[in-house]
């Protein structure tokens, strides 16, 4: 594959994460103006599910920020947003117990989560050196030729691809990790009555646009990791 030709691949990729996050946006917006038929806010929700599955000891926090909900399995805490934790909507009490999902997964040993908090911490530094390693590569193939410089750049090059593909894995575990959040919290909502039958259709819908820029994330990182390549076998 040619270089230009994984530029041009990379544009569908941009323009599926705009899409993807345009989605969210507006899914979680139009179901934030439709409450929840019992009442309920986000963190009572959160707190029904949880505590219905013997997680009775998660702590649920209100954190800064609109969609910035998170579960954090180091200290086994729920943390809901200003848009999530005390309101009343479709959208809030979905986002919540799909982030109660991933507390789920963590209590049960859901094999995929477990393997991306192990690479969390490679990931996090190889996505910061990726693309400085590949630049000093370049720098030192493009000075070096067949001298010693050349071998290091063609190795430092290398290194940088690895730590790139690094990255991919992890975009490509996240995806199953989040759709099975999701599968897990309508699973519960309807199971709990969190939300009725007329209310499941637009839970899903605010959790399949969610989704989405997961699928948009990973589309993206394969397209990179193909310019990648594409710049490694134009030097070999």
């Amino acid at each position: 594959m040619g270089y230009y030709t994984s530029m041009i691949l990379l544009i569908p990729a941009i323009i599926l994460s705009m899409v993807a996050s345009a989605r969210v946006q507006s899914a979680f917006q139009q179901f934030s103006n439709v409450p929840d038929s019992r009442g309920l806010t986000g963190a009572q929700a959160a707190r029904m599910m949880l505590d219905a599955n013997g997680l009775s000891d998660i702590q649920i926090n209100q954190v800064a920020g609109s969609l910035t909900d998170n579960y954090n399995p180091q200290n086994r805490t729920l943390n809901l947003s200003q848009s999530v934790f005390n309101v009343n909507s479709i959208s809030a009490v979905s986002v919540a117990c799909h982030e109660v999902g991933h507390a789920l997964q963590h209590a049960f040993g859901y094999a995929p989560l477990r393997i991306r908090n192990n690479i969390v911490p490679v990931v996090s530094f190889a996505s910061r050196v990726s693309w400085i390693l590949i630049m000093v590569g370049i720098m030192l193939l493009a000075s070096g030729g067949n001298t010693q410089y050349g071998a290091l750049g063609n190795t430092v090059f290398n290194i940088g691809v690895l730590a790139f593909v690094a990255v991919v894995v992890f975009h490509l575990v996240t995806l199953p990790v989040e759709l099975d959040a999701s599968n897990r919290a309508i699973d519960q909502m309807q199971t709990l009555n969190i939300v009725n039958q007329d209310e499941v259709k637009g839970a899903k819908k605010v959790l399949s646009a969610a989704a989405l820029t997961y699928v948009a994330a990973l589309a993206v990182a394969v397209a990179n990791l193909l310019r990648v390549l594409a710049i490694r076998g134009r030097r070999n």
